[in-house]
């Protein structure tokens, strides 16, 4: 999580997902991470529609998505829906009374033409005579009340198009705006979880949706909850980073929802079902979200593999099945491999025990030699002498180009 911090820019999110069992450390070990005042919320996601059945204490369904910004700002709103923009109280009780002016034929009355008398009403004061036609206000009115806005905001909503509305003599005013506003993204909603009743699938259908494309996945998530998320926090064209790609969910769901992405992946099923599946996408491919977003393919990408340093002996030594094998490699190590800095090799070649290890003791002992630190080659590092003759011309000038010093 460390690294992925270091990716991300000023403004960035970061969400993580985790079984109920271990939800609790991980808030902690985030909080020390992205700092405890920059956490947003706790989403709760129903990932089952089966849960445990085998449990004798409880059946858990839930996971739970921990989400922090980078540096935690107020004034970014997520996304979550658009609200069904039906009318809503202007009124709050629990603000101050102040009183607000509206001009003339920005009221819609539901009671009867005519004139009311300035006064004390059930909702507001009415600070003067108000003459309603055409169910209009025909005059400009002040009511002094509990007012949710002041009369900046009043007067930015009367340019916009926002409706004021009075339905009753109470007079109790209400607002509609003219298009339908932007709510945040629901975590808890009349005790359900994030689930089907919001359009957020289960491991099940995420399942499914991979053995449609052929392809064979552990505990996938779904489609439908990784768009949840990018939907809340991004905007088309921005950057998607995923530390951990697994499935390509993630990239799949920022390709068709036209936004950029990056993923990392450190085990081999990249080659078999992360890139496969992105070529997919690419084709058209209708799973997952594809029909709500009407996707119908494009897009590219580009995979790269980092160059092996240390990588490359420690697979040869895990290999390895004979004391010769082991030695082969040993001798390949001394040309070029980056050692422990505790590790003396004249110790180590000198050291009559060493031939009595069995096989398994010293290929463990080879591995822990080896700089765990140092398993790829850094892209600093690209201009070294000894780094550059060992690449192509085309890989040099790719990596120029990725890494955006092609002028360097």
């Amino acid at each position: 999580m460390d690294i992925c911090k270091e990716l991300l820019t000023d403004h960035g999110v970061i969400v993580v997902s985790i079984g109920e069992d271990g939800q609790a450390y991980l808030k902690i070990l985030m909080d020390e991470v992205f700092g405890h005042s920059n956490f947003v919320e706790t989403f709760l996601w129903r990932n089952t529609d089966n849960a445990d059945s085998l449990s004798t204490k409880a059946r858990s369904g839930i996971e739970y998505l921990h989400a922090y910004e980078i540096n935690k700002d107020s004034s970014i709103r997520w996304i979550g829906k658009e609200s069904e923009n039906g009318d809503a109280p202007l009124l709050n009780n629990g603000n101050g009374l102040t009183e607000k002016t509206f001009p003339a034929g920005s009221i819609q009355f539901k009671i009867p033409d005519g004139s009311y008398h300035k006064g004390r009403y059930p909702s507001v004061d009415l600070m003067n005579d108000l003459t309603v036609q055409n169910s209009l206000n025909a005059n400009t009115v002040t009511l002094k009340g509990h007012f949710k806005w002041g009369q900046d905001t009043i007067n930015n909503e009367i340019q916009k198009g926002t409706n004021f509305i009075i339905k009753t003599k109470k007079f109790s005013i209400r607002f509609q705006r003219k298009n339908a506003s932007v709510m945040a993204p629901e975590k808890w909603i009349d005790n359900r979880y994030l689930s089907k009743i919001f359009g957020v699938g289960t491991n099940e259908d995420a399942s499914s949706h991979m053995k449609k494309m052929g392809l064979n996945f552990s505990n996938p998530k779904p489609e439908s909850l990784i768009a949840f998320l990018i939907r809340a926090v991004t905007k088309e064209d921005d950057i998607v980073l995923d530390c951990f790609m697994g499935s390509a969910t993630t990239q799949a769901v920022a390709l068709k929802m036209h936004r950029q992405f990056i993923g990392v992946e450190q085990l081999d099923y990249i080659n078999t079902i992360s890139v496969p599946r992105l070529q997919k996408v690419i084709s058209g491919e209708q799973g997952g979200i594809s029909k709500d977003v009407n996707w119908q393919g494009g897009g590219s990408f580009v995979y790269a593999e980092l160059m092996e340093k240390n990588m490359g002996y420690l697979k040869d030594l895990e290999k390895a099945t004979t004391i010769d094998e082991l030695s082969s490699v040993y001798q390949r190590m001394k040309q070029g491999a980056d050692y422990d800095f505790r590790v003396d090799l004249n110790k180590y070649e000198n050291d009559p025990e060493r031939k009595n290890m069995s096989f398994e003791e010293q290929k463990a002992l080879l591995i822990k030699m080896l700089n765990k630190n140092q398993l790829y080659f850094n892209e600093n590092n690209i201009d070294d002498t000894n780094v550059h003759e060992l690449i192509s011309d085309s890989d040099y000038q790719f990596n120029k180009s990725f890494y955006g010093k092609e002028n360097a």
